[in-house]
């Protein structure tokens, strides 16, 4: 069929298909209802090795997260990763019930909160009748924060993150993760020039493991005890709406706080360890120079319970 006057002749939508390669279905004679059909993942043999870890990736999921500060409850999107362990005579895991469990708990209008997400595990575990499972959950966490002289308020945010590994008969390890950008001014900067200094944005990353006990969960919202730690021992915090006043404060303030990355893992590490729900830690900050090409970094890690064997 050639256009008529510039205007294309269109057949019937199965006909375009079958001109662009869409083909009928070929009759077969394997078995269409689940209980005829073979089912592999539970074939029973040596296979040789156990497996340690696997599961599921990349999965995008709605999830409730509860905060001590405003907004006080509100949905983000996880990227999540499911994952259990696998006995050596299985052949592979029933990845579905993977998903179908994160449904279950979407209808239960499913948290971000700790005893939730062990619950989770553990029923991951069970469910998939493996010995171990792991659950891992990144999501963005939202927070009003208010300029510091006019007092406008718009919503800041940081990166969260929550790990729990379960293994039967022992109790889960929780790690609990924030990474926060701040501000950071040049100690050498402010102290070799006649005026001025160079400030950058940084990035905190903190990683916690954390005594899994109920009881000793934190006295405030763990996401605002790591905020907290991250931005009080700053140059500045940052903030989503400054007014001309706001701005000399906040440029005030961090000259009055020069922070080397050096300077900062130590002094949130000492903030860290000073919380007693907090087993072991990393603290990374990274500045992006704005003098340099380069980053500059610094990390610590600590492990509290080594003083304890110490002794």
């Amino acid at each position: 069929m050639k256009p008529s006057n510039n205007r294309p002749i269109l057949p019937a939508k199965p006909e375009r298909h079958r001109r662009f390669g869409s083909t009928d279905p070929i009759p077969g004679n394997k078995p269409t209802t689940k209980e005829q059909m073979a089912d592999l993942q539970n074939s029973r043999e040596d296979y040789l090795f156990p497996i340690d870890h696997v599961g599921i990736s990349a999965v995008k999921h709605p999830i409730q997260v509860h905060s001590d500060l405003e907004p006080r409850l509100q949905t983000s999107i996880a990227a999540i990763s499911l994952a259990t362990s696998l006995h050596r005579e299985s052949k592979g895991i029933n990845m579905s019930r993977l998903t179908e469990q994160l449904e279950r708990y979407r209808q239960k209008s499913w948290s971000a909160e700790l005893p939730e997400l062990i619950e989770f595990a553990q029923e991951l575990a069970n469910d998939m009748g493996q010995d171990r499972s792991e659950l891992t959950m990144t999501f963005p966490w939202f927070y009003e924060r208010s300029a510091p002289v006019t007092g406008r308020t718009g919503l800041s945010h940081a990166e969260a993150s929550i790990q729990i590994s379960y293994e039967k008969e022992k109790q889960p390890t929780i790690t609990l993760g924030l990474r926060v950008a701040v501000t950071t001014l040049c100690p050498c900067s402010k102290e070799i020039s006649e005026y001025s200094a160079h400030n950058q944005r940084g990035t905190i990353s903190i990683t916690a493991e954390v005594n899994p006990d109920p009881d000793a969960y934190f006295v405030q919202d763990w996401k605002t005890a790591f905020l907290e730690a991250a931005e009080s021992n700053a140059s500045c915090a940052l903030h989503p709406i400054l007014k001309r006043p706001d701005e000399k404060a906040v440029t005030e303030k961090a000259y009055e706080n020069p922070r080397f990355v050096e300077d900062m893992v130590r002094l949130v590490a000492a903030d860290l360890y000073e919380m007693n729900a907090v087993w072991a830690f990393t603290v990374e900050c990274r500045n992006e120079e704005s003098i340099h090409l380069h980053d500059a970094v610094a990390k610590i890690t600590y492990d509290k319970r080594k003083e304890e064997a110490a002794t």
